[in-house]
């Protein structure tokens, strides 16, 4: 298996390669050349085995350069239960009839980027080996609040490795803000940002493409890699989980082997939707994609006519994780979408860049349609259905994951469909306690961060996560904030260049 870069069709890189490098050169995505293809009995067959062999059994698809030896260390390294508090590692819950969470947030940040993060540094590790690299890593983030953290943790004191995460200073929750601040370990580096995901976004890509600051570190034995989805590393973890909960439906009775479902995901930057399509061309039965956005809807009205257009306000949300107006995985679906066409793909993003618009065909817009749904809804609706989920069911989920369920009452509503529907749930809802909070009693408190969670615990009946209570003591090292033209400079003197 190689990867082509979605700007550049004769590049031809191995996995490994695409893993260290994290972005190509000109800019591209890396991408699988094909897609490998998974047969129903070998999807069902995945029912009998733990998560980690699920997950080594779908990376040797792709990492075929890995040995079965390299991909079960990374595999049973990553998930058991010492980085995630069940066995499981993605727990499926059942909320109503022939709806189904898919609790994403088990792990050791309390958020679905843990799926992927715990296994990057093993991948990418394993990667600079391959590769007989003798090169410092450094991982440079943008992150609108879960990847950094996630990113972070996975990172921390890893030899031959520095990190680095920036983060928009009024983007985040305060919870992930401290959870940031306070991170620890002797190779991380943390800064705010003055202004929004996009723009700590844009700075970094920036920065990974600029000839000057690649010279630089090639000179100090450094390299720059990527954290976020635009690394393959990031990416194909959470392919697995989708095979893996449909597996899981069949061993339990829920659904029919060969029965289509629908998934319904909460997204900003298009990764965790796109790594479900991902599981559908590899074999999943799957009938729709529900693209899930808050009032920040670039991505709904992208799917519903075909005209993408970053031109329009920015808002900032309860859910701010998808506060985000440039989807930078969506440029690998557009890939897939024109049969692998990267003139266009230049030419759209190209328009992006200069003019913030780009219209794709009538034929292309007519191959997402067939396969994606889209809606949106406002902070008011999103608190709605958190109060009404637990009315109704006594479950409490976080912003992100409500309005994937708001989006999707919608979607039935419209359609009648009772296909039965995984909804991914992001987030533990105590990473955002006071509009959670909010949402249940239905009025806004002024009492401060950690009595609003432990309010929460109160209320609801269940347990703040440990790893977010234990923050509460710890003291905030990263204190940092800059604008968004200091973002290179400031990289360059974090790394003592």
């Amino acid at each position: 298996m190689f990867y082509n870069s979605t700007r550049n069709s004769n590049v031809r890189v191995t996995s490994a390669e695409a893993i260290a490098r994290g972005i190509s050169s000109d800019g591209g995505l890396f991408v699988p050349e094909t897609i490998p293809e998974l047969s129903l009995d070998e999807i069902v067959s995945l029912g009998g085995m733990s998560y980690a062999e699920r997950a080594a059994f779908v990376f040797s698809k792709y990492l075929t350069d890995f040995t079965e030896a390299e991909i079960r260390l990374c595999t049973e390294s990553a998930y058991n239960t010492k980085n995630f508090e069940t066995e499981s590692i993605a727990e499926l819950a059942h909320l109503f009839d022939g709806t189904y969470m898919l609790e994403l947030w088990h792990g050791p940040t309390c958020a679905f980027k843990d799926m992927a993060l715990q296994i990057l540094p093993y991948f990418l590790t394993t990667s600079a080996k391959k590769m007989k690299l003798d090169k410092k890593i450094v991982i440079l983030v943008a992150t609108s609040g879960d990847t950094g953290k996630a990113a972070l943790e996975g990172f921390r004191d890893v030899e031959g490795t520095s990190i680095l995460v920036f983060y928009p200073e009024d983007g985040v929750s305060a919870m992930q803000k401290r959870q940031m601040k306070t991170q620890e370990g002797d190779n991380v580096g943390v800064c705010a940002l003055k202004g929004n995901f996009d723009d700590c976004q844009n700075g970094v890509k920036a920065i990974f493409t600029d000839s000057d600051v690649k010279e630089q570190l090639d000179k100090n034995g450094m390299m720059f890699s990527s954290a976020n989805s635009i690394n393959w590393g990031r990416l194909v973890p959470q392919i697995v989980y989708y095979i893996s909960a449909y597996a899981e439906l069949v061993k339990d009775g829920d659904i029919n082997a060969g029965e289509k479902i629908n998934i319904v995901v909460p997204t900003g930057n298009f990764g965790n939707i796109l790594a479900a399509c991902y599981a559908k061309h590899m074999g999943v039965p799957v009938n729709k994609l529900i693209c899930a956005s808050n009032i920040n809807n670039v991505l709904t009205d992208f799917i519903n006519t075909g005209v993408y257009d970053r031109n329009r306000r920015f808002y900032a949300t309860v859910s701010p994780s998808m506060d985000i107006l440039i989807s930078s995985n969506l440029e690998r679906l557009l890939y897939l979408m024109t049969d692998r066409n990267d003139a266009v793909i230049r030419e759209w993003f190209g328009k992006l860049a200069s003019e913030g618009r780009y219209e794709v065909t009538d034929e292309v817009k007519k191959k997402i349609q067939d396969e994606f749904c889209a809606g949106f809804c406002n902070d008011d609706e999103t608190k709605t259905v958190i109060h009404d989920i637990f009315e109704k069911y006594s479950y409490v989920c976080d912003t992100h994951t409500a309005v994937a369920v708001k989006v999707y009452n919608d979607y039935k509503a419209s359609t009648g469909d009772t296909t039965r529907t995984i909804i991914a749930s992001t987030a533990s809802p105590y990473k955002f306690s006071p509009a959670v909070l909010e949402a249940l009693e239905g009025k806004a408190s002024d009492i401060d961060e950690y009595s609003k969670a432990y309010r929460l615990a109160e209320l609801s009946g269940s347990k703040m996560p440990s790893a977010l209570a234990d923050l509460k003591n710890k003291p905030e090292r990263f204190c940092d904030v800059i604008d968004k033209t200091e973002q290179k400079n400031y990289v360059l003197s974090q790394l003592g260049i």
